[in-house]
C-alpha cells in the first residue's frame, strides 16, 4: 500500500495505490480545499482510507511531492509526510514537481509559474536533472535553446510558451507513478534530511530587512 502527499500546487491532493509486484493500481484519491492544506490534509486522508477499506497501518511506502510550489503548503506536506513515516517506520520518497510534470506530458522539460515575473524550470535528459529559476526572458531564451516544448500546466504559463505542451496540473497519484521505479529499486530518501525543494528564498526572507549596524 502506497501514500502520496501533494500539497505544492494551488490545490493538494492525496493518492492511495496498491503494488502487487511491478503494477501499480490508484485505489484513491482525495482534493483538499485551496488554502485548507494544514486543516483538511488528515481530514481527507483518513477519509481516503476509509473508502478505500485500508488504514495506515497498511501503508509501506510514502511519496511526497517537495516542491517547487506554494512555501506553506510545501512545508505541510513534508513535515506531515515525515511525521507519519516516523510513527509508521516507513520509508519515504520526495519526488520534484517539475519532474513529475514532466513524465506526466512525456517531454524533457517542464516549467512552472514561479510567481512575480519568474518561472521555475526543470530540465531531464540522459538521466540527469537540471532545476532553476529564471526570469521571463531567461525562460523564453532557454526553451528555444533547449529545443524540446516543456509540459505546462497553467494558462499563464502557456501564454509565454505557446508550444508548449498543456497538461492538467500534476496531482498525487502521478507522483506515484513517477516514483514506482524508486520504490521499486528501494531508493528512499533520508527523512531526516529531507526539506522541501523551494529553488528560491521566500518572501519573508527576500523582504527581510537587515539591521543596520549601530
Amino acid at each position: 500500500m502506497l501514500l502520496a502527499i501533494d500539497t505544492c500546487g494551488t490545490t493538494g491532493t492525496l493518492a492511495l495505490g496498491r503494488l502487487a509486484e511491478t503494477d501499480l493500481k490508484i485505489l484513491g484519491s482525495a482534493e483538499l480545499p485551496a488554502k485548507q492544506n494544514s486543516s483538511e490534509l488528515i481530514p481527507q486522508l483518513r477519509h481516503m482510507l476509509a473508502a478505500g477499506g485500508a488504514s495506515l497501518a497498511e501503508v509501506t511506502a510514502i511519496v511526497v511531492v517537495s516542491g517547487p510550489g506554494s512555501f506553506t503548503g510545501g512545508r505541510i506536506g513534508i513535515s506531515t509526510a515525515k511525521g507519519l513515516a516516523a510513527a509508521l517506520d516507513k520509508p519515504i520518497v520526495a519526488v520534484s514537481r517539475l519532474a513529475v510534470l514532466a513524465a506526466k506530458a512525456g517531454t524533457r522539460s517542464a516549467v512552472l509559474d514561479a510567481g512575480r515575473g519568474e518561472f521555475y524550470r526543470g530540465e531531464y535528459s540522459d538521466g540527469t536533472a537540471s532545476e532553476m529559476l529564471l526570469t521571463a526572458e531567461q525562460a523564453v531564451e532557454r526553451a528555444a535553446m533547449y529545443g524540446d516544448p516543456p509540459a505546462v500546466c497553467e494558462p499563464s504559463v502557456y501564454a509565454a510558451f505557446p508550444r508548449a505542451v498543456m497538461v492538467s496540473s500534476p496531482a498525487a497519484a502521478d507522483a506515484l507513478h513517477f516514483a514506482l521505479p524508486r520504490i521499486l529499486a528501494v531508493n528512499y530518501d533520508d527523512a531526516d534530511m529531507l526539506d522541501a525543494n523551494y529553488l528560491r528564498r521566500s518572501d519573508a526572507e527576500l523582504f527581510l530587512k537587515t539591521p543596520q549596524a549601530g
